[in-house]
């Protein structure tokens, strides 16, 4: 037997519960995953809250990202084999000692990465890709104004971003995270505490506004990321950390300069295995050039998926976190 972070009724981080598990054998097109470590996201919480309704329901295992060692697979595959080092995200079910993977979602870690690192930096680095080379193609000369800057994704976009020549601009809840978003790309970073964020950005780009916000926060940062956007200008709300935000009417877009809003999701953009390998491609390797380094700041112990949730919805953590089994 082996065991999994269970949750039989959305809330609290109470209900995360450790429970043993069957596995069981691989079906066709399956592989077997033995952890060796599970990343830790924000949208983990909005499973457990029951904002996301898990596929299948109640019960489930949280988690959407992992690493580990393939100990079996079933019929049919040849994109990896027993013994290889695996990274993927989703589906859904992370939070266990071990899984079934369909095989077609794993990608194998070079050997220049650690399986922490791997398991911190699936879900957050594939975010930071699509929303950087893929929803709004970041080019030198371009300014954009990136939410949670100190956050795990926050943190990789703004040295991202800037290695490939944009003026970085980042909110943060600190002055201590507003140096760590400043060692890590961040030009410009705003304590939204005690500035007014939008004003702020409009002083910095001389009136003239953003070029892309991308916007992980949702209600805290709403309408103030549309006050920030130059005419043109795109607003990614990839995330709602504070809350979803309200309805608004469509017209505010084009009083306010004819904007673009998209609400995008990394698993349509890796939905093809295609893909999947190019963005695990490119993200591998701009980590391996060390052009973005992606700190694995907190560590918790599986069992202590509770405790690293309120931690996370604290706003406690800085970077990435992962779970040990």
């Amino acid at each position: 037997m082996t065991h999994a972070i269970r949750v039989h009724e959305t809330g609290g981080p109470e209900v995360l519960r450790r429970e043993e598990t069957d596995v069981g054998a691989p079906g066709p097109g399956e592989a077997r995953i033995k952890h060796t470590a599970v990343g830790l996201n924000f949208i983990d919480v909005y499973f457990r809250t029951g904002l996301y309704p898990a596929p299948g329901g109640v019960p489930f295992t949280p988690g959407n990202e992992g690493a580990g060692i393939v100990t079996a697979i079933g019929a049919g595959i040849n994109s990896v084999a027993v013994g290889d080092r695996v990274a993927y995200v989703g589906p859904i079910g992370s939070y266990a000692e071990e899984r079934l993977v369909p095989a077609d979602r794993l990608v194998r870690i070079p050997e220049g990465v650690s399986d922490e690192l791997a398991a911190a930096m699936m879900l957050k680095g594939m975010t930071a890709h699509y929303l950087l080379r893929r929803t709004f193609r970041v080019e030198p000369g371009h300014t954009i104004l990136i939410h949670a800057a100190a956050g795990g994704v926050g943190l990789i976009v703004c040295q991202w971003a800037a290695h490939l020549g944009a003026t970085v601009i980042g909110t943060v809840g600190s002055a201590e995270k507003a140096e760590l978003a400043s060692a890590n790309g961040c030009h410009h970073p705003i304590n939204y505490r005690s500035e007014d964020f939008a004003e702020r950005v409009r002083e910095i780009t001389g009136g003239e506004g953003v070029d892309v916000v991308y916007d992980s926060v949702g209600k805290d940062a709403f309408p103030g990321s549309l006050d920030c956007l130059k005419p043109l200008g795109l607003w990614a709300l990839f995330g709602q950390s504070s809350g979803p935000i309200p309805p608004f009417d469509m017209g505010v877009l084009a009083q306010k300069g004819s904007l673009f809003a998209t609400r995008p999701s990394l698993f349509t953009y890796i939905a093809k295995r295609s893909d999947l390998e190019q963005t695990a491609a490119e993200l591998f390797e701009v980590v391996e050039s060390g052009e973005v380094t992606i700190p694995v700041n907190q560590r918790f112990a599986l069992s202590d998926a509770a405790e690293a949730h309120r931690q996370l919805e604290g706003r406690m953590t800085t970077g990435a976190s992962v779970l040990i089994p």
